[in-house]
Protein backbone atom coordinates (compact mmCIF):
# COMPACT_ATOMS: atom_id res chain seq x y z
CA UNK A 1 0.00 0.00 0.00
CA UNK A 2 1.57 3.05 -1.24
CA UNK A 3 2.70 6.03 1.45
CA UNK A 4 1.43 9.64 1.02
CA UNK A 5 3.93 11.90 3.24
CA UNK A 6 1.31 15.70 4.22
CA UNK A 7 1.80 17.82 7.28
CA UNK A 8 2.99 15.33 9.94
CA UNK A 9 -0.01 13.28 8.31
CA UNK A 10 0.55 9.77 6.61
CA UNK A 11 -1.91 9.06 4.12
CA UNK A 12 -2.38 4.90 3.24
CA UNK A 13 -4.92 4.11 0.83
CA UNK A 14 -8.13 5.58 2.18
CA UNK A 15 -6.96 5.78 6.02
CA UNK A 16 -5.11 9.18 7.64
CA UNK A 17 -3.15 8.77 10.29
CA UNK A 18 -1.57 11.19 12.88
CA UNK A 19 0.59 10.90 16.08
CA UNK A 20 0.99 12.76 19.14
CA UNK A 21 -1.41 15.28 19.10
CA UNK A 22 -0.40 15.84 23.08
CA UNK A 23 -3.92 18.26 23.43
CA UNK A 24 -3.21 20.51 26.22
CA UNK A 25 0.41 21.08 26.50
CA UNK A 26 0.99 24.24 26.79
CA UNK A 27 -1.77 25.40 29.29
CA UNK A 28 -1.23 25.85 33.14
CA UNK A 29 1.96 25.41 34.33
CA UNK A 30 3.68 24.78 30.47
CA UNK A 31 2.21 27.27 29.34
CA UNK A 32 5.18 28.19 26.36
CA UNK A 33 3.52 29.01 23.48
CA UNK A 34 0.68 30.96 22.60
CA UNK A 35 -3.10 30.70 23.79
CA UNK A 36 -4.66 29.61 20.77
CA UNK A 37 -2.65 26.47 19.38
CA UNK A 38 -5.17 24.28 19.89
CA UNK A 39 -6.95 26.15 17.00
CA UNK A 40 -3.80 25.85 15.17
CA UNK A 41 -3.59 22.36 15.64
CA UNK A 42 -7.36 21.97 14.60
CA UNK A 43 -6.94 24.53 11.67
CA UNK A 44 -3.93 21.80 10.33
CA UNK A 45 -5.95 18.87 10.97
CA UNK A 46 -9.35 20.27 9.21
CA UNK A 47 -6.88 21.11 5.98
CA UNK A 48 -5.41 17.34 6.18
CA UNK A 49 -8.95 15.71 6.07
CA UNK A 50 -10.34 18.01 3.58
CA UNK A 51 -7.69 17.58 1.33
CA UNK A 52 -7.50 14.09 1.34
CA UNK A 53 -11.11 13.13 2.37
CA UNK A 54 -9.88 9.73 3.87
CA UNK A 55 -12.89 6.91 5.08
CA UNK A 56 -11.16 6.75 8.28
CA UNK A 57 -8.92 8.98 10.05
CA UNK A 58 -6.55 7.25 13.36
CA UNK A 59 -4.86 9.44 16.00
CA UNK A 60 -2.03 6.91 16.66
CA UNK A 61 -1.65 7.33 20.62
CA UNK A 62 -0.85 10.46 22.74
CA UNK A 63 -4.37 12.39 21.75
CA UNK A 64 -3.69 13.55 25.34
CA UNK A 65 -0.74 15.24 26.96
CA UNK A 66 -1.60 15.44 30.87
CA UNK A 67 -1.76 12.34 32.90
CA UNK A 68 -3.78 14.00 35.43
CA UNK A 69 -6.06 16.69 34.77
CA UNK A 70 -7.99 17.76 31.58
CA UNK A 71 -8.60 21.43 31.14
CA UNK A 72 -11.53 22.82 29.12
CA UNK A 73 -9.62 23.60 26.39
CA UNK A 74 -8.56 20.12 25.86
CA UNK A 75 -11.81 19.38 25.60
CA UNK A 76 -12.80 22.25 22.92
CA UNK A 77 -9.58 20.89 20.94
CA UNK A 78 -10.89 17.32 20.96
CA UNK A 79 -14.17 18.28 19.83
CA UNK A 80 -12.58 20.54 16.85
CA UNK A 81 -11.06 17.25 16.00
CA UNK A 82 -13.54 15.44 16.16
CA UNK A 83 -16.37 18.49 13.96
CA UNK A 84 -13.54 18.01 11.55
CA UNK A 85 -13.89 14.55 10.52
CA UNK A 86 -17.56 14.39 10.97
CA UNK A 87 -17.94 17.61 8.42
CA UNK A 88 -15.90 15.29 6.31
CA UNK A 89 -17.53 12.37 6.34
CA UNK A 90 -14.83 10.75 8.33
CA UNK A 91 -14.58 8.34 11.37
CA UNK A 92 -12.18 8.96 13.59
CA UNK A 93 -10.55 6.45 15.65
CA UNK A 94 -7.89 6.62 18.55
CA UNK A 95 -5.28 4.16 19.12
CA UNK A 96 -4.27 5.21 22.75
CA UNK A 97 -0.83 5.86 24.15
CA UNK A 98 0.97 6.03 27.24
CA UNK A 99 -0.28 9.59 27.99
CA UNK A 100 -3.95 8.95 27.28
CA UNK A 101 -4.76 7.45 30.82
CA UNK A 102 -7.75 10.22 31.10
CA UNK A 103 -8.87 9.73 27.51
CA UNK A 104 -12.33 8.04 28.39
CA UNK A 105 -12.80 12.02 30.09
CA UNK A 106 -12.71 13.41 26.59
CA UNK A 107 -13.50 10.72 24.27
CA UNK A 108 -16.64 8.36 24.28
CA UNK A 109 -15.68 7.48 20.53
CA UNK A 110 -13.71 3.82 19.10
CA UNK A 111 -10.72 2.80 20.26
CA UNK A 112 -8.44 0.28 18.55
CA UNK A 113 -5.04 -0.85 20.68
CA UNK A 114 -3.58 -1.93 17.28
CA UNK A 115 -5.65 -0.96 14.12
CA UNK A 116 -5.07 -2.44 10.91
CA UNK A 117 -4.97 -1.10 7.26
CA UNK A 118 -4.47 -3.70 5.23
CA UNK A 119 -0.71 -5.27 5.43
CA UNK A 120 -0.10 -2.24 7.82
CA UNK A 121 -0.71 -1.88 11.63
CA UNK A 122 -1.05 1.53 13.04
CA UNK A 123 -0.58 2.30 16.85
CA UNK A 124 1.40 4.33 19.50
CA UNK A 125 4.60 2.45 19.61
CA UNK A 126 5.15 2.63 23.15
CA UNK A 127 4.55 -1.00 23.75
CA UNK A 128 5.40 -4.13 21.65
CA UNK A 129 2.72 -4.91 18.87
CA UNK A 130 0.67 -8.01 19.68
CA UNK A 131 -0.78 -8.32 16.07
CA UNK A 132 1.65 -9.60 13.31
CA UNK A 133 1.95 -7.31 10.33
CA UNK A 134 4.01 -6.72 6.89
CA UNK A 135 4.40 -2.88 7.98
CA UNK A 136 3.56 -0.94 11.08
CA UNK A 137 3.01 2.79 11.88
CA UNK A 138 3.76 4.45 14.81
CA UNK A 139 4.62 7.76 17.04
CA UNK A 140 5.68 8.02 20.21
CA UNK A 141 9.40 8.87 20.01
CA UNK A 142 8.49 12.33 17.86
CA UNK A 143 11.28 12.51 15.76
CA UNK A 144 13.73 15.41 14.51
CA UNK A 145 16.42 15.93 12.32
CA UNK A 146 19.33 18.80 12.59
CA UNK A 147 20.29 19.48 8.86
CA UNK A 148 22.50 22.50 8.35
CA UNK A 149 21.99 23.69 11.67
CA UNK A 150 17.92 23.53 11.61
CA UNK A 151 16.17 20.93 13.64
CA UNK A 152 12.97 19.47 11.38
CA UNK A 153 10.65 17.46 12.38
CA UNK A 154 10.89 14.01 9.95
CA UNK A 155 9.20 10.91 9.21
CA UNK A 156 11.94 7.70 9.96
CA UNK A 157 11.14 4.66 6.75
CA UNK A 158 12.66 1.16 7.62
CA UNK A 159 12.41 -2.30 6.14
CA UNK A 160 13.25 -5.28 8.45
CA UNK A 161 13.22 -2.91 11.67
CA UNK A 162 10.67 -5.56 13.76
CA UNK A 163 10.56 -8.98 13.55
CA UNK A 164 11.07 -8.95 10.04
CA UNK A 165 8.73 -6.24 9.50
CA UNK A 166 8.77 -2.43 7.81
CA UNK A 167 8.17 0.74 10.43
CA UNK A 168 7.37 3.98 9.57
CA UNK A 169 7.27 5.98 12.60
CA UNK A 170 5.17 9.72 12.29
CA UNK A 171 6.57 13.01 13.57
CA UNK A 172 4.55 14.56 16.39
CA UNK A 173 1.68 16.82 15.27
CA UNK A 174 1.95 19.15 18.01
CA UNK A 175 4.09 21.85 17.02
CA UNK A 176 5.02 22.38 20.64
CA UNK A 177 7.24 18.98 20.97
CA UNK A 178 10.53 19.41 20.14
CA UNK A 179 11.06 15.91 19.99
CA UNK A 180 14.46 14.22 19.72
CA UNK A 181 17.40 14.51 17.51
CA UNK A 182 17.92 11.66 15.45
CA UNK A 183 21.24 12.66 14.29
CA UNK A 184 23.14 10.52 16.95
CA UNK A 185 20.61 8.37 18.36
CA UNK A 186 21.06 4.30 18.85
CA UNK A 187 18.27 2.01 18.83
CA UNK A 188 18.81 2.01 22.42
CA UNK A 189 17.92 5.67 22.72
CA UNK A 190 14.28 5.17 21.11
CA UNK A 191 11.37 4.96 23.40
CA UNK A 192 9.36 2.66 21.13
CA UNK A 193 11.00 -1.10 21.67
CA UNK A 194 9.76 -1.36 17.21
CA UNK A 195 12.90 0.43 16.15
CA UNK A 196 16.32 -1.95 16.45
CA UNK A 197 18.58 -0.50 13.47
CA UNK A 198 18.73 2.81 13.09
CA UNK A 199 21.25 2.98 10.34
CA UNK A 200 18.76 1.86 8.10
CA UNK A 201 16.01 4.13 9.09
CA UNK A 202 15.53 7.11 6.30
CA UNK A 203 14.37 10.20 7.06
CA UNK A 204 11.45 11.56 5.45
CA UNK A 205 10.98 15.73 5.72
CA UNK A 206 7.73 17.68 5.13
CA UNK A 207 8.78 20.97 3.25
CA UNK A 208 5.80 23.11 4.31
CA UNK A 209 6.69 25.71 2.05
CA UNK A 210 7.71 23.92 -1.18
CA UNK A 211 4.43 21.21 0.10
CA UNK A 212 6.66 18.63 -0.70
CA UNK A 213 8.82 15.64 0.72
CA UNK A 214 12.35 15.26 0.88
CA UNK A 215 13.36 11.66 1.14
CA UNK A 216 17.14 11.03 2.31
CA UNK A 217 19.69 8.51 2.26
CA UNK A 218 19.51 5.74 5.38
CA UNK A 219 21.21 7.28 8.47
CA UNK A 220 23.68 5.23 8.97
CA UNK A 221 25.04 6.52 5.37
CA UNK A 222 23.26 10.12 5.85
CA UNK A 223 25.19 10.90 8.98
CA UNK A 224 28.68 10.91 7.12
CA UNK A 225 26.86 14.16 5.34
CA UNK A 226 25.20 15.97 8.35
Amino acid sequence: MELTYDGRGLVLGDTLVVADCHVGRGTGGELEFPVGSGADMVERFRDLVERHDPADVVLAGDLLHSFQTVPRTVETTVAGLQSACRDAGARLIVTPGNHDTMLSSVWDGPTEQEYCVGDTVVLHGHEAPEVDADRYVVGHDHPTIEIEGQRRPCYLVGADQYCGSDVVMVPSFNKLNAGVRVNTMSAGDFQSPLVTDVDRLSPVVWDEHARETKEFPPLGEFRRML
